[in-house]
Formats: C-alpha cells, structure tokens, sequence
C-alpha cells in the first residue's frame, strides 16, 4: 500500500520513527518526510539511512502552520510525536497539554486541509484508565482521532496503542542495563511493578496492520505479554554475568502498579481480529465501521492487566532476544 507514495513521520527521529523508516524504504515509497524539532538528530538519521527517498523537515507539531505545509502532498501520516516521560508530563503539565493534545489537532487539521489518505496516531497502554497526565493527554489525543473521521472528509484516522516497547529511547532494558554496568544496583520504584511489552520490530508490524486493516476510527491493540520487573532486572543481571542489588525507591506520582489495555468499558465493543491483535469499536455510530468488524468475535474477558499472564524468566530472556538485546 506505500508503493509510489509519500508518507509524512511525525517526531521521525526516534525509536519508532527509526525503525518505521527502515521498514518502509524496502515496500518502495516515493517519498518519507521526518518532520521534528532536532537538527543534530536529523542529520544523524540521515548519514544512517543515506536514501534519497529520505528528507527532513525542521517543525514543531504545536505550530499549525509548519504542519500543514508539511503535510502537503502527502498520502499517509504516522504520528509518532510526543511527549512521553511520565514524570516530565507531571511536572510541565502544560507543556505536553501543547504537544499531544494540541499538536495532534494540528496534525488532524492539516491533514484534512492536504486531502492524506490516513493518519496513524501512537497511543499507549497509559490511555486506558489514565492516572497520570501523559495518560490523560493520550486518551484525549485517542477521542481527537476517532472524532474526527466524523468530519465529512476523505481522511480516515486510526489509533494504534501499545505498551513499553524494547529498546525505544528512555526504555527501561536501557536504564537497567547501565544501572547494573556502572551504578552496581537496580533502581525499582516498586518490587510487584507488572509491564505490557513488544518488541519495535512487533511495534511498527502492529502499525502495518492498523494502515492496511482499518476503516477509520478504531483504536488496534496488540495481545501483548506481561512481566513482573524484578524478573526483567534479574534476567538482564544474569545475561551480564553480575549480581547488583535491588532498591525500592517508592512509586512516582502518576504511575501504576500495573497497566491495562482496555478498560472495563471498552471491552463492551472490543472484537478479536486475526488472532494476535484486539479493536476497540468506539461509541461514536461511524458509517461502516462495524459491518466491517461483524465477523469477529467480541473478547471473553472485562479488562486486559499487565498483572495477568506473566512470562517466567525464560519467556522474558527469548522476548530480549527477539528484540536483540541478548544474543
């Protein structure tokens, strides 16, 4: 479906947005812009990939005008740009209000006023139920998405959500990784701590199959296995060859002691869809939207926590594998 076609990648420069170039470049598009605020790391990325096919936009999502020009002639949207650290969220509360709620209108709107095939926005496991205000804005930037294939335009949007994803910048396989090399102990903020996890490779197939199965107005979600992170910890401790010890420093303000990702509610109009993946049919009446859906089967359960199903350490050692963290 991305032959001969020009993508735009909002906040292109990171984890995702590295691993979904290079996973795009091979299905032949005609163009893949980068659209985000780095400069370093847009030259970075581009002495990485060396492909002509490549450019780079210098923008900010909050600047409506910048995105809409930078939306012009383009066919697909990924919205990958974010801010996403808990923490920062919290305590710069207006900060991230601009980023991923109002910088996700500005994505809608320039990509209704460009006539884009799709948009493809990121969310995470935090939207459902959120507690801090990175999950708030998510879950805002979720109900802007599905609204607006209500709009009476050409342009379908879609939601993807996830949850931790191996590997990306801030991951907590990085931080643990080097906590046990340097600082000689593992900082966790609460020893019975559960995560939903995938690997980027699984993270940007989940955003495949969201572009070329959607209608416009579902949110994607992937079954995704769970572990406790002291197992994590002590399986990275093992593959190094050293044993730290392990801190309790206390749960930060907005973060759970485990995630969910559906709600109780939304598990109401959830169906399962080709084995490994769950959509969300949302309350709105979208024309299509569920005749498309009705030869699934609705989920058998209520809620999907990070605290049910975990993988033993064996599970958790071939999933760091599969990302390419241990040999």
């Amino acid at each position: 479906m991305f032959e001969n076609q020009t993508i735009l990648v909002t906040g292109g420069t990171g984890s995702w947005g590295y691993e979904l170039v290079r996973q795009l470049l091979p299905q032949n598009p005609k163009e893949i812009i980068v659209f985000s605020r780095n400069e370093s790391s847009q030259v970075a990325m581009s002495r990485t990939f060396e492909d002509s096919r490549l450019s780079f936009c210098i923008g900010d999502i909050r600047d409506k005008e910048a995105i809409v020009k930078a939306c012009e002639s383009v066919d697909y949207v990924f919205h990958l740009a974010a801010l996403k650290h808990v923490p920062v969220c919290e305590e710069q509360p207006y900060e991230a209000l601009k980023t991923n709620v109002i910088g996700t209108q500005n994505v809608i709107e320039a990509a209704i006023a460009n006539q884009v095939k799709r948009v493809i926005y990121i969310s995470t496991d935090k939207a459902a139920n959120p507690s801090n205000f990175y999950g708030m804005t998510k879950a805002i930037g979720e109900k802007l998405i599905v609204y607006a294939n209500l709009l009476r335009t050409e342009t379908k949007f879609v939601c993807v959500r996830g949850g931790n994803v191996l590997g990306t910048n801030g991951s907590v396989v990085h931080l643990f990784m080097n906590q046990i090399r340097h600082k000689n102990q593992v900082r966790i903020t609460d020893m019975q701590m559960t995560r939903f996890f995938l690997t980027l490779e699984e993270a940007i197939f989940l955003l495949f199959k969201a572009s070329e199965a959607s209608v416009g107005g579902e949110i994607y979600v992937m079954t995704m296995p769970t572990c406790r992170i002291t197992d994590l910890a002590e399986v990275l401790m093992e593959k190094m060859g050293k044993q730290v010890s392990m801190v309790e420093t206390g749960v930060r303000p907005g973060e759970k002691l485990h995630e969910i990702l559906l709600t109780d509610f939304e598990s109401k109009s959830t169906v399962v869809y080709d084995e490994q993946y769950l959509v969300i049919l949302p309350p709105l009446e979208i024309p299509g939207l569920k005749e498309h859906y009705r030869h699934c089967l609705p989920v058998d359960f209520e809620s999907f926590c990070s605290s049910e199903g975990l993988m033993d350490k064996s599970e958790i050692r071939r999933m760091l594998i599969r990302g390419g963290f241990l040999a």
